[in-house]
């Protein structure tokens, strides 16, 4: 590649790069004012429920109280007040811990990345080689036990799984915890005991659909004329499968591993609060239920963050798998 070429290919990438992340603010504004609405539109406030859990504050009281935190200003104002604040990096308190709400959501966001980027490595890991081994034994034995777990472990509900387990592995045989995180001190590895039986939950929830997606990907890979005449030429089995086969049916693959990770999100919501599991599902979920609206807001906010962060790396994944695809072709798409 020549000077011009390599300048112009780094203008275009800067220029990829800025296009993704315009959009990706463009998105975190449009569902900031969504879910500032709805919370918005629930019934009470913090103040109601202040009032009501203390009888010395008179309604003299909550009113002034609602001036203060601007809670009696229309819905559209108190949103582009919060905006301004956010903009000015003032993401507000948490009327339930009475802390920067930040400062509770970083750890908390950064145990659930924990858990869904080991359930998701682990899932991965396990999924492609069942998916291969059963894309290239089609119709055989194997590949109808591979189909029967995938459907298995389908049908199953994320729910019912963690209870067999804290039953089985924690009441029964005295494995492994039932729940909690164990002591900070300890670190990760300390941690480890606590994130078996939460990780496997969610390894099996997601390990099916990907073993039936990853073997459906490479069966229409296999079918392609370049197998036909890589074999032909005396390629041999494994250089054909895992050297031309596999890396083009991870493809659609990273397509739908990045579209998953929204629903690992909601699955991490049954999965912390069966597990005691101290993430950003189950903070989000009581932070909604006890109307504290600044730590609710900020929550969903950065978990649709973690999802368009998802999306955006396969975006790059593609460009890395497939020499065919450059930045320009994501452009255009």
């Amino acid at each position: 590649m020549d000077g011009g070429n390599k300048s112009g290919h780094d203008r275009f990438l800067i220029g990829f790069l800025t296009r993704r992340l315009l959009g990706m603010a463009i998105v975190l504004t449009v569902m900031s004012f969504i879910v500032f609405m709805l919370i918005g539109l629930m019934p009470g406030d913090p103040i109601d429920i202040m009032i009501a859990s203390n009888p010395d504050l008179t309604p003299a009281d909550g009113e002034r109280l609602k001036r203060l935190h601007g809670l009696d200003l229309p819905l559209w104002e108190r949103y582009t007040n919060w905006l301004g604040g956010v903009l000015h990096g003032d993401l507000g308190f948490s009327r339930t811990y009475n802390r920067p709400v930040l400062d509770i959501l970083l750890p908390r966001l950064g145990n659930t990345v924990i858990l869904l980027g080991l359930s998701s490595l682990v899932a991965i890991a396990i999924a492609i080689p069942l998916g291969v081994i059963a894309a290239t034994r089609p119709q055989s034995p194997l590949d109808g036990a591979i189909n029967l777990f995938c459907f298995a472990g389908i049908s199953v509900p994320p729910f019912w799984l963690a209870l067999v387990f804290i039953m089985f592995f924690a009441v029964t045989l005295g494995w492994l915890p039932a729940g909690g995180m164990g002591s900070p001190e300890t670190g990760l590895l300390g941690r480890l005991e606590f994130l078996i039986l939460p990780v496997a939950t969610l390894t099996i929830a997601s390990l099916a659909g990907y073993t039936r997606f990853a073997r459906a990907a490479m069966i229409e890979v296999l079918r392609q004329d370049y197998i036909r005449t890589a074999r032909a030429k005396g390629l041999g089995s494994g250089r054909t499968v895992f050297g031309h086969g596999l890396r083009n049916a991870m493809l659609p693959l990273t397509t739908i591993i990045a579209l998953d990770f929204g629903a690992l999100f909601s699955g991490a919501l049954i999965t912390e609060t069966m597990f005691g599991y101290l993430g950003m599902g189950k903070l989000i979920y009581d932070s909604i239920l006890g109307n504290d609206f600044n730590l609710a807001l900020v929550g969903l906010l950065l978990a649709t963050l973690v999802v368009l962060i998802g999306n955006f790396l396969a975006d790059i994944a593609y460009a890395v798998l497939d020499p065919r695809i450059s930045f320009r072709v994501l452009e255009a798409a």
